[in-house]
């Protein structure tokens, strides 16, 4: 009888272990598969990490790209024109036109390339008014100014700058009213004005002819109106008429680009856009019979994009000149030595 008790709990005893060591298994294996699970997610994780430190870092790139890019001393903001122009309604669209001013309706909003464009001021020739590069040499003329942008080339000169005490009592509270405006305050008065009466498109006019100046026909760095700027809105009568693209726009430019190449401001005042569609233009068309050239205005033909592969391919090179010569005094001097050496020469016209 002892004998089968003895039996019956020794039996009892090994079921409980052999419970007790599938339990203690089971438990290791549930542990093991966690362990495992929350391995795989840390380095799911850290993969994770990795992707959006390295897509930070290449953001971070581009925008110290981008910055370096665009300086402080140039200013083109075709931006801020393509911007205004798709906000603006189509009564003061129409108004723009009749004065003269519709093609620049086709800047693409652009990031425009300053390197590029300081490149451009430092090859084109003063008193020659000549763009000299691996294409051959460019005359920038008023008729070249106007048949990029659309506007008038021909007519009577505006002042040079305006003379207050020789203006009228009447053009005098006009230049108070835009005394020392910036470029934000015009935009935004153009933008909410109203051309319901005629006394109201008339001051839509003459704020419009603010903003383009300032904003990209006679570009500064300098945030408020000028005297040369606010010479055109004294005489509105027949101011589409007026000689935009030679007696305004490419005076001012190669003022600007003399006091950078001569004076050696560090500044370049002036639409140096306009001297980059011309210089596109003509090297993209040279050789071409008149009836193959596109039609004016030469920048409607160049669309955003064409405009950026055409200005990578542009910094490509301007690049690979700085490499090619280091030996130069500093990247200045080294891109100028490409010029001559037909910098631009590597981009063939298609």
């Amino acid at each position: 009888m002892a004998d089968s008790s003895t039996s019956s709990t020794s039996s009892t005893s090994q079921n409980a272990s052999k419970t007790r060591k599938h339990s203690h298994f089971r438990a290791k294996i549930k542990v093991q598969n966690i362990q495992i699970v929350v391995r795989n997610l840390h380095q799911n994780n850290i993969k994770l990490s990795v992707k959006n430190l390295k897509r930070k870092q290449s953001n971070n790139t581009r925008h110290k790209m981008a910055a370096r890019n665009q300086t402080k001393d140039l200013k083109c903001a075709t931006h801020l024109l393509s911007d205004k122009f798709r906000n603006m309604t189509e009564e003061k669209k129409a108004i723009v036109r009749d004065l003269g001013f519709g093609g620049l309706m086709h800047v693409p909003p652009l990031r425009v390339d300053h390197q590029l464009l300081r490149e451009l001021a430092n090859n084109f020739k003063l008193g020659e008014n000549r763009l000299k590069t691996g294409y051959g040499s460019f005359q920038i003329t008023p008729k070249t100014i106007g048949d990029a942008l659309g506007i008038n080339a021909t007519g009577n000169l505006f002042p040079e700058k305006v003379e207050y005490k020789q203006l009228s009592d009447d053009d005098k509270i006009i230049y108070r009213r835009f005394q020392g405006k910036t470029l934000k305050s015009l935009t935004d008065e153009m933008m909410e004005i109203g051309v319901g009466s005629e006394e109201e498109r008339l001051m839509f006019k003459r704020i419009f002819i603010l903003y383009i100046q300032m904003a990209f026909l006679l570009p500064t760095t300098i945030n408020k109106i000028s005297l040369v700027h606010l010479a055109p809105i004294f005489k509105m009568d027949g101011i589409s008429e007026r000689n935009w693209g030679g007696g305004h726009v490419l005076t001012f430019l190669i003022k600007g680009i003399t006091d950078y190449q001569e004076k050696k401001k560090k500044a370049i005042d002036g639409c140096l856009f306009a001297l980059m569609i011309i210089y596109f233009h003509l090297s993209e068309n040279k050789g071409k019979k008149r009836a193959e050239r596109p039609p004016k205005p030469w920048i409607a033909n160049w669309t955003k994009e064409q405009l950026v592969e055409r200005m990578t391919a542009e910094k490509e090179e301007i690049l690979v000149c700085i490499d090619a010569h280091s030996s130069c005094i500093d990247a200045k001097h080294a891109t100028t030595c490409c010029i001559d050496a037909k910098m631009f020469a590597s981009m063939q016209p298609s």
